[in-house]
């Protein structure tokens, strides 16, 4: 009890002392009133934090983990590409004419959004919980879900009466994707909260451009795993089934290989620090109001003390017995009432009427009060509606290479050649197109992001695939007739613009421009709009590309990539530039308190 007493009698002292306070410079450039000292002492602690943050084993270890959970995700997303290639082989060989060897529109569609969903939904829950309950426990239950998910995939199969293998690997890759979708979140705020300001954007982008190691792994292993069946495969087109259960079941070992790091990670200091920060403004508040309660209810029974005293001196020298006893209690219910009706106009009074009339306790808004406010709401957005509208293209283009591979003539034949060439054709076709823009796309990014600037390489990139697309969308046929290594660069040129542009920034910068409290759930939001960009444009406007024959609507989705290309470019605007700042000069602390 007496520690409790001293506890709160020296944070009213700390109260009192903050109120006579003047002005105080931080070191960033920021003015803020030093009667906010813990405040000002926070600003310091993540100062002298940023400073002293060096590349050592321990960040080593996180960045590590964090790199291969990308080269997961990617390997996990994109091997669906071969899958379904292989499916069609397996489940309709029988089929005939167009049919043969080809997945149905509607299952194709069903396996390729699969990890979409899930991943709409893992970055809004998991993102969320982040920030509840620490980042790091949250990502490695995210972790687990994959890996046991992943398992499951690989084993799904057709029930003898009810749903056939494409709803059930659809079930277990949605399930996939929630696991996968949080990485996204915890992954940005967990290498932005332990990176230093000076490199800060080249951490976060080298590890989301692990993904480009992944999606080149994926065909990787498709030729290897087919080849060692090459043989069963062309006497047996049903080898397949084992090939592709393998090339799923394969995509859980990277994360096994880092289960036990991510359980034995610890949150970073100044996540640890806000969360503590928030629940202090929080609790002091409540703490003043109770204690201001308390002199209130003090000085009422003060005062009806002081009545009933004068009521019995009234009764002694009244004739009548029954008005001395009425008169106490007549003051005390009149008093009372009195207290209770103006207890909160007397604690607000109490609160605004300290010295200098201006000391006012902070209390941490929250997220509904945060970004009720459009200045923060615009960021939001510009975050939101730029990953949006990037992912209808990368994933429109992306989960369809073999579109793209096929349409330059790599693929070969599905029903005239042996389903091994076929597919390892295809695979190839994909590794080339991937090493040729893809990955040196995402590494131009990291060796350039900290001297750009995240905004300038989003500006440029967005710019640069607006013109593209519409180059290659209205110029289609004429380039495909006239130079086929002329399309090749074209398509190169989009796919080196989306990943050193704003395929990295658009994960890069949501890591950064919220406050520590709302991070995960604002990048999680920010990433479940890209999200479902892509199931736009998987669910909705590749339904379209055989209007008119096979492949014939690609031109015009090419356009239509173009105009949600340009809307990224204009709502970048919204967003602040967060190259050399800290994460509390980016945000301005003081807008999360009121």
């Amino acid at each position: 009890m007496n520690n409790s007493q001293n506890n709160n009698a020296g944070a009213v002292a700390d109260i009192s002392e903050a109120a006579d306070s003047k002005p105080h410079n931080y070191s960033s450039g920021v003015d803020i009133d030093e009667r906010d000292r813990d405040l000002l002492q926070r600003q310091n602690e993540l100062e002298e934090l940023d400073s002293d943050t060096k590349t050592n084993w321990e960040m080593i270890k996180k960045l590590t983990v964090c790199g291969v959970a990308f080269f997961n995700d990617a390997y996990d997303m994109f091997a669906i590409n071969i899958v379904a290639m292989m499916l069609g082989f397996v489940y309709y060989n029988d089929a005939e004419g167009s049919a043969k060897n080809t997945v149905p529109k509607k299952w194709d569609t069903l396996i390729k959004i699969a990890v979409q969903i899930g991943c709409l939904l893992g970055q809004l829950v998991l993102g969320r919980l982040g920030d509840k309950i620490g980042r790091t426990t949250v990502y490695a239950a995210s972790l687990m879900i994959a890996i046991i998910t992943t398992v499951a995939s690989a084993f799904s199969s057709s029930m003898v009466k009810g749903i056939n293998v494409f709803v059930v690997l659809f079930i277990w890759r949605v399930l996939l994707g929630f696991g996968i979708g949080g990485d996204y979140p915890l992954t940005a705020t967990i290498v932005s909260e332990y990176a230093s300001v000076h490199n800060r954007g080249k951490m976060i982008s080298a590890v989301f451009s692990c993904q480009g190691f992944g999606n080149v792994a994926a065909p990787i292993v498709g030729i290897i795993v087919t080849a060692c069946f090459k043989s069963g495969i062309d006497k047996d087109v049903l080898y397949l089934d084992y090939v592709w259960r393998i090339i799923i079941g394969i995509g859980c070992i990277p994360g096994v290989c880092t289960l036990y790091w991510r359980l034995t990670m610890e949150d970073s200091k100044r996540f640890q620090m806000e969360t503590a920060k928030a629940a202090a403004a929080n609790a002091d508040e409540d703490m003043l109001r109770e204690k201001l309660l308390a002199k209130q209810q003090f000085d009422v029974g003060a005062h009806i003390e002081a009545k009933s005293g004068n009521a019995s001196s009234s009764s002694r020298r009244s004739s009548s017995g029954l008005e001395a006893e009425k008169a106490p209690f007549t003051a005390t219910q009149s008093m009372v009432g009195m207290a209770e009706k103006h207890n909160g106009a007397i604690v607000e009074e109490e609160q605004q009427q300290q010295p200098n009339g201006e000391f006012r306790i902070r209390r941490a808004k929250t997220f509904a009060q945060y970004f009720g406010e459009w200045r923060h709401l615009k960021v939001l957005l510009g975050t939101s509606i730029a990953w949006f509208a990037l992912d209808v293209a990368f994933y429109g283009i992306n989960l369809n290479s073999s579109i793209v591979i096929e349409a330059i003539g790599f693929a070969g034949h599905i029903t005239e050649d042996k389903p091994s060439k076929y597919i390892i054709r295809n695979c190839l076709g994909s590794i080339i197109i991937n090493l040729l823009g893809s990955v040196p796309g995402y590494w131009i990014s990291v060796f350039t992001i900290e001297k750009l600037g995240r905004k300038r390489i989003q500006l440029m990139g967005f710019a640069a695939l607006t013109i593209l697309y519409i180059v290659i969308g209205f110029a289609y046929h004429k380039i495909l007739d006239k130079s086929i290594p002329g399309f090749v660069v074209l398509f190169t040129l989009a796919q080196l613009f989306q990943n050193f542009g704003p395929n990295v920034t658009t994960f890069v910068i949501p890591g950064e421009v919220f406050p520590t409290r709302f991070r995960a759930t604002a990048h999680g939001i920010s990433a479940a709009a890209g999200k479902l960009g892509a199931i736009v444009a998987q669910g909705g406007f590749m339904q379209l590309k055989d209007r008119g024959g096979k492949n014939a609507f690609i031109d015009h989705l090419l356009e239509i990539f173009a105009l949600f290309m340009l809307i990224g470019f204009f709502v970048t605007f919204w967003i602040p530039e967060s190259k050399g700042k800290t994460l509390e000069e980016i945000c301005d602390e003081r807008e999360e308190y009121y």
